[in-house]
């Protein structure tokens, strides 16, 4: 095992305490506290949109992240300059606790910081790895995902605590100063990692190779395909005032890749020339990669929900005085602790001695099906709590259970596919393409939210006979059934490929 893995593992755990310490008491405190001034009414909705828009910022600034990593500054400098503003934003988190505006621009510098990092810290875990020793990556990814529940756990279990007994300042500050001693970490084992040189500016590359399919000599029904999609996502700009900036942003940003990425699928075979064949080979590659990473989107919409429509549901069910809401959330990195040993030491051993090859898609599939029996399971705990019902927090358990099962065999797995099936000159932009496959689940939720704003919507809901809440709860578990479906018939034509460095 690399010598230096140690530093990027315990700087991922306690940067994960200090996100997930925040992150997690974030709802909580909007509608408790800075959202005061707004009718209690409304209040839980707001929070539940400035909860998923600042979730679309994290996973959207990976984008900005691996492309100043793969261009400009490397892994390591990336990370370390953006460790600094995300501390940074802690500390406006714990000064403006009373300001909403400087509230706001801390979420915006935490969004930006963690969100610059995240691709970079999992694909430089990767990089230390090589041919020679890649049996061993996986166990790594592992262990890597634990530690980050490791750290969320503790967050998820105590920050609700400090929050209610000494306020947002101790609450806040605390993650703070887990992220500055991250930092520190990740500075220490500086002279002992691998650095991956810096891509020299390639006429081939991704984009390139792209625009040269789509606007090059020959042009075609893809470049049809991909005009409209850039007039839809100008168009889509007008929702602004509907669904506000960040969601109609993130809606052109998704029209604009799917048209494009349709268009240049159909006539990629038009680089060749322009293009060597390895470079046009590797285009197509990431585009397949890319059909993965939208039907992984359903998931997300689901998985990040718990700490905003799970926890309100929380709110009303019957529980001991001391118990906080948002402590139910401790359960959900827990169970990842125990289930990741589980998975590896007995369930996936016992499927390979009965001849079944639990490979990463089919993990990856069944994941996203059970988050949608979850969604099932707390689609009739709400009609329940709206038919008046006392229904205690106990219940949540099995919900948590399916989804944090969900969880491990998407997202665990999903880190070291996403690295091992990108071309080697693409690592940190792919992870970054991953990450936003979060930022558009979390802008399903959004648009959900704004469409059963309109009353046309409502008044249908209420004819089926039950709640807003648990129509929704229903709608995002039958999504993800469905995605769970085309995820499977997806990844029976799917060629898996080894892009490790070599040794």
């Amino acid at each position: 095992m690399p010598g230096q893995i140690p530093y990027i593992i315990a700087n991922e755990g306690c940067e994960r305490f200090s996100f997930y310490g925040m992150r997690n008491i974030l709802t909580p405190f909007l509608i408790t506290s800075l959202l005061l001034s707004i009718p209690e009414h409304l209040r839980a909705a707001m929070a539940k949109e400035v909860f998923h828009t600042f979730v679309i910022g994290v996973y959207f600034f990976p984008l900005l992240g691996g492309w100043l990593s793969d261009r400009f500054f490397g892994k390591y400098n990336t990370v370390f300059w953006l460790s600094l503003v995300y501390c940074c934003g802690h500390a406006c988190l714990a000064i403006f606790e009373n300001n909403i505006n400087g509230f706001y621009f801390g979420l915006f510098l935490i969004a930006l910081g963690s969100g610059g990092i995240k691709p970079l810290v999992s694909s430089f875990v990767g990089d230390q790895f090589d041919k020679s020793n890649r049996s061993l990556a996986q166990k790594v990814f592992d262990a890597f995902y634990w530690i980050i529940n490791f750290g969320s756990f503790f967050a998820s279990l105590l920050m609700p605590i400090f929050l209610k007994k000494f306020g947002a300042s101790v609450a806040f500050g605390i993650p703070g100063i887990l992220m500055f001693i991250a930092t520190v970490i990740f500075w220490s084992g500086r002279k002992k990692y691998v650095h991956v040189p810096i891509s020299a500016k390639n006429p081939h590359s991704f984009l390139n190779v792209v625009r040269t399919a789509l606007f090059g000599n020959q042009k075609g029904a893809g470049t049809g395909i991909a005009v409209i999609g850039m007039i839809a996502a100008v168009g889509s700009l007008t929702l602004i005032p509907a669904i506000g900036i960040v969601a109609a942003f993130c809606l052109a940003l998704v029209l604009v890749l799917g048209f494009g990425g349709i268009g240049a699928w159909m006539q990629l075979e038009t680089a060749r020339g322009t293009h060597p064949d390895e470079a046009v080979d590797g285009v197509r590659s990431v585009l397949r990669i890319l059909v993965v990473f939208a039907l992984v989107t359903p998931f997300w919409s689901l998985f990040d929900q718990k700490a905003s429509t799970w926890v309100l549901q929380a709110d009303a069910m019957t529980k001991p005085e001391w118990f906080q809401s948002a402590q139910m959330q401790a359960l959900n990195p827990a169970l990842v602790m125990i289930l990741i040993p589980f998975n590896n030491l007995i369930l996936f051993p016992l499927f390979k001695k009965l001849g079944i090859e639990l490979t990463a898609l089919r993990r990856m599939g069944l994941g996203i099906a059970f988050s949608g029996l979850a969604w099932i399971v707390v689609g009739f705990m709400q009609l329940a709590i709206d038919g008046g019902d006392a229904i205690s927090i106990v219940w949540q358990i099995l919900p948590y259970a399916l989804l944090t099962f969900g969880e491990v065999l998407v997202s665990a797995t999903g880190l070291e596919f996403a690295y091992s099936q990108a071309p080697l000159a693409m690592k940190g932009v792919i992870m970054s393409f991953w990450n936003l496959s979060v930022t558009i689940g979390n802008l399903w939720v959004l648009l959900s939210n704004s469409s059963v704003k309109s009353p046309a919507v409502t008044e249908q809901i209420k004819q089926t006979g039950i709640s807003v809440t648990a129509f929704q709860m229903f709608f995002f578990a039958g999504f993800a059934l469905l995605a769970a479906f085309l995820f499977a018939l997806y990844a029976r034509t799917y060629k898996m490929q080894n892009n490790y460095r070599s040794a």
